[in-house]
C-alpha cells in the first residue's frame, strides 16, 4: 500500500507536437503502465558488395521498435457516476478517441483538399501530421510513428459504450536518417541515442577474467 512517503507514480505516454515549431499540441498518459515493454533493434549494416563484405560497417541506427499493451479501464469512475458524467454517458470513447485520431488526418483538411480537387486542383500535398513522441522515463523521450495499432474493447455498458479495453501499439522509432539534424525530432532522438551511450558508460568495461580468460587467444 502506498503512504504520503512512497515515491510518485510515473505514467508513460504519448504527446504530439508541430512537427516546426515543437509546440506541445496535446498529452495522453496511458491510464496504467503497462507490465511489459517489448524492444526489438535491428542492425543497420552495409550489404556484401565486391569481393570482400565488411561486416562492422554500419549505415546508421538501427531500425527500433516498441510493443506494449494499455489498459483503460472505467470501472472506478463508474462506482461514482455524479463525479464523472462524462465517463456515465460516453465510457471510455473519449479516452480511445485520443488515442485513434493520432492517425487520422484531421477531418477539416479532408474537407478543405477534396474542396480544392473539385476546384481543379492539380495535385494535393498528403496531410502532415503532429510529430508523435513516445514518453517511458526521462530517459526515453523519443520520436515514433504508429505503425500497428489494435483494440480489444473487453466491457460495456447498457447503452454499448466501450468501458474496458485493450489497446497494442507498434511504434518505429524515427531516428535522425528518417528526420535530419535539423528537425526538432532529429535533435530528440540524438539526446535519446547520447543518453544511451553515457548509460552504457556507467555500466563500466568488466575484465576478461570474468569470462574465464587472462588474455585473447
Amino acid at each position: 500500500m502506498s503512504g504520503p512517503l512512497s515515491p510518485k507514480l510515473l505514467r508513460g505516454g504519448l504527446i504530439l507536437i508541430d512537427p516546426e515549431s515543437g509546440a506541445v499540441q496535446r498529452v495522453i498518459s496511458l491510464q496504467y503502465n503497462p507490465e511489459t515493454l517489448t524492444r526489438t533493434l535491428q542492425p543497420q549494416a552495409t550489404e556484401h558488395s565486391g569481393p570482400f563484405s565488411e561486416p562492422l560497417r554500419l549505415k546508421g541506427p538501427p531500425t527500433e521498435t516498441f510493443k506494449l499493451d494499455a489498459e483503460i479501464d472505467a470501472t472506478d469512475q463508474l462506482e461514482f457516476p455524479d463525479q464523472h458524467p462524462k465517463t456515465v454517458s460516453s465510457g471510455i470513447h473519449p479516452q480511445l478517441a485520443a488515442l485513434e485520431t493520432i492517425v487520422y488526418p484531421e477531418s477539416d483538411t479532408l474537407i478543405r483538399n477534396n474542396n480544392l480537387l473539385n476546384l481543379g486542383t492539380l495535385e494535393i500535398a498528403p496531410t502532415v501530421a503532429p510529430l508523435t513522441l513516445f514518453v517511458w522515463s526521462k530517459e526515453r523521450v523519443v520520436p515514433v510513428r504508429i505503425t500497428d495499432f489494435s483494440i480489444t474493447e473487453e466491457a460495456f455498458d447498457s447503452v454499448l459504450n466501450p468501458i474496458r479495453a485493450k489497446v497494442s501499439l507498434s511504434l518505429k522509432v524515427l531516428h535522425v536518417g528518417d528526420l535530419g539534424f535539423g528537425d526538432k525530432g532529429g535533435h530528440l532522438y540524438m539526446v535519446y541515442q547520447q543518453r544511451k551511450e553515457r548509460l552504457a558508460a556507467d555500466a563500466g568495461l568488466g575484465s576478461l577474467a570474468s569470462l574465464g580468460l587472462r588474455g585473447l587467444p
